[in-house]
């Protein structure tokens, strides 16, 4: 006879944070379509010695336990900074995996609300992270696609278990595969030509690293800031946040797969950065970097691959809605072709963000992934 689920908060350690991320792999063991994150990233995210956005956060990681073998697990988190912009009393849920049991679920959610209740919050949304940089939104179509390193993938029984505890849609974001054209549509090469003209903007671009870390390091987060701010849920990043960031990506992109748009003034105004699709790579790392994990990381971003992933893309405030995204595209269609690249991966947009849509109007795309924030009232 099984024992009852027993919930375990887990100490922001090391060794007990492997656990927790490491179930979250260990679930997906044979799913084709589920893309392991590095375990060394994830613990570095729940380590508030490590992960700036602590300095305005706080946080709790819960497992459940079954006969001494675990059986889901959830964070739970307060972003401050967000609180105060909204002036809400809002807890995130994050992290959350478990298997198809609702004994098991029941406990993981009543767990993390009652911390957030515990801690004078009124409502509680998820899937959500620290930040916009970390993974956000639940599948809820498209359960039969690969994934990408920068979404989450679930069982399609995970919407069921949430819905039941009472939480209900709050917003959707959509993801595109885009087929990359041999050449670029008339139309949009026109759209961008006018669009460079008229504002005398020109796309740059580095083939060093450190060159564009000391030139635009700084100003492309705080474009992101800008361009994102109004965005769901939206954290802006602080200074030690940017700097993290700088740190922790600059050094992975491939750099003719970034784009960047500056003004007459050489001041950033749009920045596209995407980069060849590591999940297969993540798929044969799963979760370690060693001791060959690099090696499928490395021929992933520079071996032969048919898909790239669209990480980001921001445009300045002033230059919203003008058509300023063409000139990114139209920049890295033609390396995209040349590195053999046949899709692109939107990844996350919001479902009610028709600029960002539009841009895709004039290629041949499906809608192929769908996934939902969920809020709850405490």
């Amino acid at each position: 006879m099984s024992m009852a689920v027993e919930i375990r908060q887990v100490p922001p350690v090391r060794k007990e944070l492997k656990k927790f991320v490491q179930f979250g792999i260990d679930l997906y063991k044979g799913n084709d379509c589920y893309v392991p994150p590095l375990v060394s990233d994830e613990i570095e995210t729940l380590m508030p010695d490590k992960n700036p956005a602590f300095d305005h956060c706080e946080a709790q990681a819960f497992m459940a336990w079954r006969d001494g073998k675990p059986m889901g697990r959830i964070l739970a988190l307060i972003n401050h900074r967000v609180n105060e912009r909204t002036g809400k009393k809002e807890a995130r849920f994050g992290m959350v995996d478990f298997i198809d049991d609702a004994e098991v679920s029941e406990a993981l959610f009543d767990a993390a609300e009652k911390w957030a209740r515990d801690h004078g919050m009124t409502e509680i949304i998820g899937p959500m992270g620290f930040t916009d940089m970390d993974h956000e939104g639940m599948l809820i179509d498209g359960f039969d696609e690969l994934g990408t390193m920068a979404t989450i993938y679930n069982y399609p029984y995970y919407p069921s278990h949430v819905e039941r505890r009472g939480f209900a849609k709050d917003i959707d974001w959509v993801e595109y595969r885009i087929t990359i054209p041999d050449k670029l549509p008339d139309k949009f090469t026109r759209v961008a030509d006018i669009v460079r003209r008229k504002y005398n903007l020109r796309t740059i671009r580095f083939t060093n690293r450190s060159k564009l870390k000391a030139e635009y390091g700084h100003a492309l987060f705080n474009l992101i800031n800008e361009a994102y701010d109004k965005l769901y849920g939206y954290s802006p990043l602080t200074d030690k946040q940017i700097d993290y960031y700088i740190d922790k990506y600059i050094g992975v992109l491939r750099l003719d797969c970034v784009s960047i748009i500056v003004d007459a003034d050489s001041k950033l105004v749009g920045v596209g950065i995407s980069l060849p699709s590591l999940s297969k790579g993540l798929r044969a790392a799963n979760g370690k970097m060693l001791p060959f994990g690099w090696a499928h990381l490395l021929k992933g971003i520079y071996g032969k691959n048919d898909v790239v992933d669209l990480m980001l893309i921001a445009v300045s405030e002033e230059y919203q809605s003008k058509g300023v995204n063409s000139l990114l595209f139209a920049d890295l269609a033609p390396t995209y072709v040349k590195n053999g690249y046949k899709y692109a991966e939107s990844n996350l947009e919001l479902e009610d963000n028709t600029h960002v849509q539009m841009q895709w109007q004039y290629f041949d795309r499906r809608l192929h992934r769908r996934r939902r924030a969920y809020r709850k009232q405490l």
